[in-house]
């Protein structure tokens, strides 16, 4: 895996690995449910993948798309593209709602809601809380 894993915290965030990519959980979740979709490959730009990358991404799309439609309810769903610190191809996923969700006690509102996300405010879990989250959207992921 390449150093954009690591910044996200693989291996302890893996909730579904594909052949050419790996859906993590965000450690700062903007909202609840908030993922990382990341290429498993070593390129810098979106363009530089495998073909067999992108016909792949719409089984992963669809999969992130069921799993956060049964854990969080999603209104809307914003896949952001934002390589300027960690350059590996990935894409934040950020289930968006109006209001707040609730989750094992903590609250979780989108902040930008209808309009741009607020990526720093974002609710960090624990190394606890991050484990219970990564379990249950696995159990929430599709057969």
């Amino acid at each position: 895996m390449n150093a954009t894993f690591e910044k996200f915290g693989w291996p302890a965030t893996l909730v579904k690995e594909f052949d050419h990519w790996a859906v993590l959980l965000r450690p700062g979740q903007v909202t609840l449910g908030s993922l990382v979709l990341a290429a498993k490959s070593n390129a810098t730009a979106f363009g530089d993948l495998p073909t067999e990358a992108f016909a792949e991404l719409k089984l992963a799309t669809a999969a992130i798309e069921d799993a956060l439609t049964c854990f969080v309810a999603f209104e809307k769903i914003n896949y952001l593209m934002l390589m300027m610190v960690d350059p590996h191809v990935h894409f934040h996923v950020i289930p968006r709602y109006d209001g707040t969700r609730e989750w094992q006690g903590q609250h979780f509102p989108d902040e930008g809601w209808p309009k741009t996300p607020a990526l720093n405010n974002a609710v960090t879990p624990d190394a606890l809380q991050r484990d219970a989250l990564v379990k249950a959207l696995i159990n929430h992921w599709p057969a």
